[in-house]
């Protein structure tokens, strides 16, 4: 009982973290002013084409983790993978993080693969990801690296936050502590019923994180890697054509708000509500943008991103159940 209060405890903290984030991007602003803008200034053929994009995204997400899937010695339905993957986005919106556990007990269970080894796969995408955000952070850094220093000169907090993820001198002590007291103690360590339960679980763990060295068609799982982020970078960038005040920016400005907004993602709250926000307006600001006319982008773009993972993650709720029921 008292852990599950904690849960729910920790869920509420993340989104109020969120409301408050937002609260604070939006609670100077002209609420009819953005209301007008919405109503009489959008072109709303590409807030289509941006969801249609996002879509694509998915599905590649669903075909890349079914080559990862494959090793394993499965190959679930394109269509059961694709609608956990949705069930996943959704779940994120609910809880940080709990979408890529989600994802994997929804296909565990419907297609019969040992959810500790699709968990596995899970981490080796976000490592992929990861790799991916970075190497576009490197691209930004270096074509817009004047861009940057002038987001990073606007918003000291967030530079502050970045010089955070440095390690310390007592950082490095701690960890080197704790690999030689396991060095001491290794053997005590190794006969522990706890240790032999948790030494079974990671080895179906690394079989799903072995999946990208025993994959047949690697190519096809970078190929799938990079047409995901690229789907990502372009459903934003079409939002650009919605709006006067920003269809004249360079691709390269949308990239670097894209990766910009990409680290407000990161942040522990339900779909980045509020640090995304700001991150994209922030950006939007050091290319000539006023805050006023980020903020109606921001809402917009975010808006119509987190509606659409919501009706497509309460779809894939309703349709997986029926459909597998029907397929038995």
């Amino acid at each position: 009982m008292k852990q599950k209060l904690v849960k729910v405890l920790k869920i509420i903290a993340f989104f109020a973290l969120g409301l408050v984030l937002f609260w604070l991007v939006y609670k100077d602003q002209d609420i009819d002013r953005i209301k007008s803008v919405l109503k009489n200034d959008v072109n709303y053929l590409w807030i289509w084409v941006s969801l249609l994009l996002g879509l694509l995204s998915h599905l590649s997400r669903t075909l890349r983790w079914i080559l990862m899937i494959e090793p394993l010695g499965h190959k679930p339905r394109v269509l059961n993978t694709f609608l956990a993957v949705m069930v996943g986005y959704l779940m994120n919106l609910v809880v940080p993080r709990m979408g890529e556990i989600s994802r994997c007990g929804v296909l565990s269970r419907y297609e019969k693969i040992s959810f500790t080894k699709l968990v596995g796969t899970v981490v080796t995408e976000r490592i992929i990801d990861v790799i991916m955000l970075l190497l576009l952070t490197m691209l930004v850094l270096v074509s817009q690296f004047g861009k940057i220093l002038q987001f990073l000169e606007n918003n000291p907090h967030v530079k502050q936050k970045f010089d955070n993820f440095t390690l310390t001198v007592w950082d490095v002590l701690a960890l080197a502590g704790i690999v030689l007291a396991f060095y001491f103690f290794r053997k005590k360590i190794k006969k522990s019923a706890a240790l032999v339960k948790v030494h079974e679980i990671m080895l179906k763990f690394g079989e799903g994180l072995k999946t990208i060295k025993n994959m047949k068609n690697k190519w096809a799982f970078i190929l799938h890697s990079v047409f995901i982020w690229l789907m990502y970078y372009l459903m934003l960038y079409v939002v650009f054509f919605c709006f006067e005040f920003t269809a004249h920016l360079a691709p390269l400005a949308a990239l670097t708000t894209f990766v910009l907004g990409s680290f407000g993602m990161v942040a522990p709250v339900q779909g980045g509500i509020g640090a995304w926000h700001f991150m994209v307006i922030q950006a939007l600001i050091v290319y000539g943008v006023s805050k006023a006319d980020g903020v109606v982008f921001a809402f917009l773009a975010h808006g119509t991103m987190t509606a659409m993972l919501i009706v497509m993650g309460l779809i894939s709720v309703l349709a997986l159940p029926f459909l597998n029921r029907q397929a038995h």
